[in-house]
């Protein structure tokens, strides 16, 4: 019996090793999807300068402000892609999902920095207009943030960058007014368009393809954002550093309000996720799961979505108090901000 019971120990022992091995090994062999995990909120008053910031009540270090919460993407290893719980309100994503096929890191990142940077234009243009400046911002076209590899843009060597000012014979001035010219194309025609790049305009014909995730409507393979004129009365500064995407557009909108004079926060912790279009349209964002769950975890007294992400974001809450809002103004008069009186 002592022999039997040291053998099934040895046993034990050595089926505990080989499944250590197995899973060292999975851990640190690549798979071909992407994890989406929750990141920490960050304050956003020290990434955005304004010049003469009155005071607005929130000096002497506490707990309330504006925060903007992102998500942390990584490749997958092959035990989180065969055991995603493994990382708390992680999601998987495949690789064609999160990369277009054949676009690089390096060009999905740069990708990325080109909405950031909109973004933040749009974001300064919105909140001083809402303080009564007069900003000068005039939508100027479809601006091509990325150029999907092996499609017809490409062939047709259309770049990050250009702005589509035309096409079909149509003016364009919003991504949706390209959608709209682009309505009636059928998948295989080719197409028109008139793009200005570093100051001059060109013509292009370019072949269309059926989009994913619908046959009958035609692409060219490029992903589009809102490109403007815009003069600021007021010079603001916004340095979010690594971080790209559009999605702080809200956050830093309301920043800039709290900033030049208006207590937006009113010594709430209050995470803020939402793409701010030119005319104060508050649009939807993706990684809602992951980023409801890092509101909570920052311990956010509100956390302010839009829209058409509130039910996603109320299904990760767990007490949360989500407050959905489908434009800037409306975000300012769900949480009271109040002009501060000296």
């Amino acid at each position: 019996m002592r022999r039997l019971g040291l053998t099934w120990r040895r046993g034990l022992a050595a089926a505990l090793l080989v499944l250590g091995g197995l899973a060292a090994v999975l851990w640190f062999a690549p798979s071909d999807q992407y994890l989406l995990l929750p990141d920490k909120a960050r304050l956003v008053e020290p990434l955005v300068e304004v010049p003469s910031e009155p005071a607005n009540g929130d000096e002497g270090g506490g707990r309330g402000g504006i925060f903007m919460v992102d998500i942390l993407v990584r490749k997958a290893n092959l035990l989180e892609r065969l055991f995603p719980g493994l990382n708390d309100g992680a999601t998987l994503v495949p690789a064609r999902v999160f990369n277009p096929v054949g676009v690089s890191e390096q060009e999905r990142r740069k990708s990325s920095n080109l909405d950031m940077t909109r973004s933040q234009q749009i974001a300064a243009a919105v909140a001083l207009r809402s303080l009564g400046y007069l900003v000068d911002a005039t939508p100027s076209g479809a601006e091509i943030s990325l150029v999907v590899p092996g499609t017809p843009a490409a062939e047709a060597k259309l770049q990050p960058g250009d702005v589509i000012v035309e096409a079909e014979g149509q003016e364009v001035r919003t991504p949706e007014d390209l959608r709209s010219a682009l309505e009636t194309v059928e998948p295989g025609t080719q197409v028109t368009v008139t793009i200005r790049r570093s100051g001059g305009l060109s013509e292009h014909t370019v072949g269309t393809i059926p989009a994913e995730d619908d046959q009958d409507r035609a692409v060219m393979g490029v992903i589009v954002q809102q490109a403007a004129d815009i003069e600021l009365p007021v010079k603001i500064k916004i340095d979010a550093g690594s971080i790209g995407g559009p999605s702080a557009g809200l956050a830093f909108a309301l920043d800039i309000v709290d900033e030049l004079g208006t207590d937006v926060d009113r010594g709430r912790l209050i995470v803020v996720t939402g793409a701010l279009a030119l005319d104060g349209q508050v649009e939807p964002i993706g990684g809602i799961k992951q980023k409801t769950i890092g509101a909570k975890n920052a311990g956010a007294d509100l956390f302010v979505v839009p829209l058409g992400n509130a039910a996603e974001a109320r299904v990760y809450a767990d007490g949360l108090e989500i407050v959905p809002v489908a434009t800037f103004e409306e975000a300012l008069d769900d949480l009271g901000a109040e002009p501060v009186t000296s």
